[in-house]
C-alpha cells in the first residue's frame, strides 16, 4: 500500500474562515433569499437547505460571508462542536462554524469531510472553555490529517459517498410518501373533501360530516411517559429515543409495539416506530389499543402538533403535559372499524418503515468500513458492495 502523508488541515485548504450573525434587532436582516446555517443544523450531514435565510442588507451588515458549495463546515461551539457537514449549496453560515475551501489540488473534500467524521472524538476533546466548550479555527487549522494519494482520496470518497447517496435517495422517498400521507390526512380528516356535497352537522369543534363524531385522544391510547434516563442509553440491541427523537441504543426495552412517539419539549418534534425500544423520560409513548389506527393516529398528531403544543406551558423551556396529548379532540367517522382509507396511512408506514430500516443498514455498512478506510487498514480496492 502506497505511504500516505501528514498534513496539516489549514494546509490543504484555500480558505478557511468563519462566518457571522446579522443583528436580530433588524427585522429586516432576516427571511430573505441568502441561506444561512446554524451549528445546531451540523450533523455528519450534507446541507441541502438551512432554517434560516438571510438579506442581502443581513449579508452586507454582519460578518456573514458566502461559503462556496462543497465547502466541509466545521461547527466550533456548543453541543455540536466537532461534526462536520459538507454544503451542498453555496450558503452563509454564522460565526460558530469553521468553514474549509479544500485545495483541489491536494484533497478530495469528501475525503475531508470522511476523515473529521472519523475522527470527530478526537477533535471534540480539544474544546476549551467554562460552561460551553469550545473550537475555534486556529484549532481545526492545527489538527492533523493524514492524506493517501488523491486518485486514492477520490476512489475511497466514492465508495463511502455511494452509500451515503442510496440513504439519500431514501431519504427523499421517504420525504415525499410523507408528504402524500399528510396530503391524503388533510384532505379527508380537516378539509372532508370526499364529503363536500353530504349533509353536515354542529360539533364542538365546528362542522363535521354528519355519520362523525368528535373523539379525544384518549379513547385510542394511553398517555406513557419513557422510562429511561438519557444518561444510561449508551449502546445495546434496542432502538432509543432521545426528547430530541435522535435514534440511539440501549441494552434494555420498556415498550414494545407499533407506537407514535412525542417529544416532551424542545421542538416537540413526532415520530413512528414498530418493535422493542425505550425512550427518554421526557418523550411520551402512545401505543394504541388498536395497532390498525396507529398510522392514522401519527398523521393526526403530526398534522395537528402546532395546536397540540399551543398548550406548552414553562418560561425557559416549554413542555407539554400528558392532558395535552390524552385530551386532543378531532373529528372523525364514528364507524372507524369500516373505513378503509385508514389502511392506506398503515401502508404508506409500512413502505416508510422498510426504507428507514435499510437506510440504518447502509449507515451501520458505511460507519463499519469509514475507520478501517481512514487509517489505511483496509484497501478500497479490497472492498465489495
Amino acid at each position: 500500500m502506497e505511504e500516505w502523508k501528514e498534513y496539516k488541515i489549514g494546509n490543504i485548504c484555500s480558505n478557511v474562515c468563519s462566518g457571522g450573525t446579522p443583528s436580530s434587532k433588524h427585522a429586516e436582516y432576516y427571511d430573505g433569499d441568502i441561506p444561512w446555517l446554524n451549528t445546531k443544523e451540523i450533523n455528519f450531514n450534507r446541507i441541502y437547505n438551512t432554517e434560516k435565510s438571510i438579506t442581502e442588507e443581513g449579508l452586507n451588515n454582519s460578518s456573514a460571508k458566502w461559503i462556496a458549495e462543497n465547502s466541509v463546515i466545521v461547527a466550533m461551539y456548543g453541543a455540536t462542536a466537532g461534526k462536520a457537514a459538507i454544503a451542498k449549496i453555496p450558503l452563509t453560515t454564522n460565526q460558530a462554524c469553521c468553514n474549509l475551501r479544500i485545495d483541489p489540488t491536494i484533497a478530495d473534500y469528501r475525503f475531508v469531510y470522511y476523515f473529521l467524521c472519523y475522527k470527530f472524538i478526537e477533535l471534540a476533546s480539544l474544546a476549551n472553555g467554562g460552561a460551553q466548550q469550545n473550537l475555534n479555527a486556529q484549532i481545526i487549522k492545527d489538527f492533523d490529517i493524514v492524506l493517501p494519494s488523491l486518485k486514492e482520496q477520490t476512489h475511497i470518497a466514492n465508495l463511502l459517498s455511494s452509500l451515503d447517496d442510496k440513504i439519500e435517495v431514501n431519504r427523499r422517498i421517504n420525504d415525499n410518501l410523507e408528504q402524500q400521507a399528510q396530503a391524503l390526512f388533510k384532505s379527508w380528516f380537516v378539509d372532508f373533501e370526499p364529503f363536500k356535497d353530504g349533509e353536515f352537522v354542529e360539533s364542538e369543534l365546528g362542522m363535521i360530516p354528519k355519520g362523525w363524531r368528535v373523539y379525544r385522544l384518549s379513547d385510542f391510547l394511553p398517555v406513557i411517559t419513557g422510562k429511561k434516563d438519557a444518561n444510561v442509553a449508551k449502546g445495546g440491541p434496542y432502538p432509543f429515543f432521545s426528547c430530541s427523537q435522535d435514534f440511539g441504543w440501549t441494552d434494555n426495552y420498556s415498550f414494545e409495539g407499533c407506537a407514535i412517539l412525542v417529544a416532551g419539549n424542545g421542538d416537540f418534534n413526532v415520530k413512528m416506530y414498530s418493535g422493542k425500544f425505550d425512550a427518554y423520560q421526557r418523550t411520551y409513548v402512545l401505543i394504541p389499543y388498536n395497532p390498525r389506527f396507529a398510522a392514522w393516529l401519527y398523521y393526526a398528531v403530526k398534522y395537528h402538533l402546532n395546536h397540540i403544543t399551543s398548550a406548552a406551558r414553562g418560561s425557559v423551556i416549554k413542555f407539554i403535559t400528558k392532558g395535552n396529548l390524552a385530551d386532543f379532540m378531532f373529528p372523525a367517522p364514528s364507524n372507524l372499524e369500516k373505513v378503509k382509507i385508514i389502511e392506506a396511512f398503515d401502508c404508506i408506514r409500512i413502505n416508510i418503515a422498510s426504507i428507514e430500516k435499510e437506510s440504518r443498514r447502509l449507515a451501520e455498512l458505511r460507519d463499519t468500513l469509514l475507520p478501517r478506510l481512514m487509517s489505511g487498514e483496509l484497501d478500497v480496492n479490497n472492498v465489495a458492495l
